[in-house]
């Protein structure tokens, strides 16, 4: 899909440095030189074409107290699409894949701290109709963010850390009127020149004021960053992929930042084992091919010192949202 330099530049700008601020379209563009309104229209296009989403806040569910897993399923091949049917109707799924592997669904769950996971999982699964299930929660992070390099010559999404210490964050008391932004900033960003005016508005307080308090948000962690989801498939990175590996205990934590400076890789976690899967170091990337996918997985663990890896190549994303939360 052609897009220009102006193009290119816009989708860097949108998923790095997307401004919280009165006329957010008029200060990319003089960012870039143009006029906002020419902001507005080529983010209207790249919208028609797929390749932007949405623009939107990203929360950390953690500090908003949600509990959060990876959940992997064996569905049965004639049960597959019925599966992803039930499972994408859940509003705590954010990401759902088919990937090439016995395990063959695997998706994110968020639940309010208010349930158990436990039983809502029982509960999915069932639905589901899976023969097999098993959830992965994170024990620690060591990186969490894609960037889709439009412009240079990456065969790989860039990883944007915003966790590097490996802590799970905690949660976050949030006042009333924190809740009230959270709430009303949870939607696709209008296409207007003063697109915050209209929540601040609802919200009764003036503009200045809900600005800042999204300004709090980011600066406390609440919010990871605010801006745009990438179609990667539309943007030309047609392969996503998951790579497992097993790795000591006593080695993790060294691994897992050796990972996190890895460029291609954009997400990093140590995950809980069980019975059916020993694999604990998980790192996410995407490639224009799934032969990238693989070289990159191989050359990580050369790097790191890796050796024990599966990697789940991804066959059809059948849910890539953000979560709404209440908060």
């Amino acid at each position: 899909m052609y897009l220009d330099g102006i193009d290119k530049k816009i989708l860097h700008l949108v998923q790095t440095a997307f401004p919280l601020t009165r006329e957010p379209y008029a200060c990319l563009g003089l960012k870039l030189g143009i006029d906002g309104n020419e902001i507005i229209h080529r983010i209207e296009q790249l919208k028609a074409k797929g390749i932007i989403r949405q623009i939107s806040p990203v929360f950390d569910s953690r500090r908003l107290g949600y509990q959060t897993t990876l959940v992997a399923m064996r569905v049965k091949p004639s049960q597959v699409d019925r599966a992803e049917q039930v499972i994408r109707e859940h509003p705590g799924v954010s990401h759902g894949y088919e990937r090439d592997h016995f395990f063959n669904i695997w998706f994110t769950l968020a639940v309010p701290p208010e349930m158990d996971i436990e039983t809502e999982l029982q509960q999915l699964s069932a639905a589901a109709g899976a023969e097999a299930v098993f959830d992965l929660p994170a024990l620690r992070v060591f990186k969490i963010g894609a960037y889709f390099d439009m412009d240079g010559d990456a065969q790989g999404t860039v990883g944007i850390p915003t966790h590097s210490s490996g802590v799970l964050p905690e949660k976050v008391e949030l006042s009333q009127q924190d809740k009230l932004i959270i709430k009303e900033l949870q939607q696709d960003l209008p296409l207007i020149p003063m697109p915050f005016n209209g929540m601040a508005a609802r919200l009764g307080v003036n503009e200045d004021d809900f600005l800042t308090g999204c300004q709090s948000l980011l600066q406390r962690g609440v919010m990871r960053r605010f801006g745009a989801a990438i179609n990667h498939r539309r943007a030309g990175f047609r392969a996503n992929a998951m790579a497992c590996w097993k790795v000591p205990p006593d080695m993790v934590n060294a691994a897992g930042h050796e990972l996190a400076l890895v460029r291609e890789v954009s997400h990093c976690y140590e995950r809980k084992t069980n019975p059916l899967w020993q694999y604990n170091l998980f790192a996410m990337m995407h490639g224009h091919t799934r032969e990238v996918c693989q070289k990159l997985a191989n050359d990580i663990s050369r790097r790191v010192g890796l050796k024990d890896c599966v990697l789940l190549l991804s066959t059809k994303e059948f849910k890539k949202t953000r979560v709404k939360y209440l908060a």
